[in-house]
């Protein structure tokens, strides 16, 4: 299922897709064992007469056809994100099964349902091939596999097509949502809840019917009913958590926080500096490297400032302290983003259209202000 992007290393990288490294995650060989551990006495039930070194020998070679299953769903979403513009960063397989990992910034309600659904649809191809496979099998151990190879697939396919997220059908309700209102928090908040509602269908789906016919519950049911249930509702917590964010983000617009600035190149005296704004200072090539003040240049010896270069009052700024957006009328995300990924923060931001052209200043301490006035008002 899709995810946003992560920057720390996930594992053991397997191979690439399209230039799209393949992670096995740290936690895959939990899921792995416990897959093992439940599936190998179901399999000597079964074939008796593989003996058990033999059954658990089946179900790793069934833990193998999982997780080909699963990788073959990412790769459905990288392949279709790359199609629709996305930057994937990784695909992983760990212990909830997997993710994908790309920047959708720019993304649209119709391409977040396509990436979407491509990772169900693929499930459902494998299983029916499995099923033209399962007609050339008599029985054994290769009649197993495929029986289970082809169930897998359909639930994996029809499972994460339910309505809410983390799952796939819940971007696809994520998108509807949002086509409709125009607004993504809105779509990520009925998706998130619709998602606590499947968390807790499942429960009494995987509970109830063993509950309303006096019979005892499986213990295996219980584990991974409760499982599942619970990335479910950790997954749609994080959406709705993530809709209130975007809530309060779209109500700081870029505008609200801009100061005017004045680019400068390197080595101009401060005696031809007229006013007393703020200052940018590039070097040579036109590159934003220095920021001052009035109180800056106010510093500065009044018997030398007439010779000394604004290099003198500049102070130089971090890697990523330049942000870029479409319309200065735009919600303040991006820049949220850049102070994110400068390292360390920055003081202040200098403000660019996509074009390179330069806004203003803003101060990265009245962006937190502003969206805390704004978390606080509703």
């Amino acid at each position: 299922m899709p995810r946003t992007p992560d920057a720390s290393c996930p594992g053991w990288q397997i191979g690439q897709v399209r230039g799209v490294p393949v992670y096995l995650g740290r936690s895959w060989p939990i899921i792995a064992i416990f897959i093992v551990v439940t599936f190998g006495p179901q399999v000597h039930g079964v074939l008796p007469e593989l003996g058990s070194g033999g059954a658990y020998l089946v179900a790793i070679g069934y833990v193998l056809l999982l997780l080909l299953s699963v990788l073959v769903h990412e790769a459905s979403h990288a392949l279709v994100g790359q199609w629709r513009g996305y930057q994937v960063r990784q695909i992983v397989a760990d212990l909830w099964g997997g993710h994908t990992s790309y920047d959708t910034a720019d993304t649209t309600p119709l391409s977040s349902a396509l990436v979407a659904v491509a990772g169900p649809l693929s499930n459902g191809v494998l299983a029916g091939l499995g099923y033209l496979a399962l007609q050339s099998t008599d029985g054994g151990v290769p009649h197993l596999l495929v029986q289970v190879f082809v169930w897998t697939n359909g639930f994996v396919a029809i499972f994460n097509l339910l309505p809410g997220l983390p799952l796939d059908g819940g971007f696809l309700v994520d998108s509807l949502v949002w086509r409709i209102t125009g607004s993504r928090a809105t779509g990520l908040l009925v998706a998130g809840w619709c998602g606590r509602v499947v968390a807790v269908i499942v429960v009494v789906a995987a509970l109830g019917r063993s509950l309303l016919q006096g019979v005892q519950v499986d213990f295996y049911t219980v584990v991974w009913a409760v499982l599942i249930a619970g990335f479910l509702w950790v997954g749609a917590t994080s959406a709705i958590a993530r809709a209130s964010a975007s809530r309060v983000i779209s109500r700081v617009t870029v505008r609200q926080l801009l100061t005017r600035v004045t680019l400068v190149p390197t080595g101009t005296p401060l005696s031809r500096l007229r006013g007393n704004g703020d200052l940018v200072v590039t070097d040579p090539a036109g590159v934003p490297w220095g920021f001052a003040t009035a109180a800056d240049r106010a510093r500065v010896p009044a018997g030398i400032g007439d010779s000394a270069p604004v290099d003198a009052v500049a102070r130089r700024q971090p890697q990523g302290w330049v942000a870029q957006v479409d319309s200065v009328d735009d919600d303040c995300s991006e820049l949220i983003t850049a102070v994110q990924s400068a390292d360390p923060a920055p003081e202040q931001l200098l403000v660019t259209l996509r074009d390179g052209r330069p806004v203003g200043i803003i101060r990265t301490a009245e962006l937190g202000q502003a969206l805390q006035a704004a978390s606080q008002a509703h």
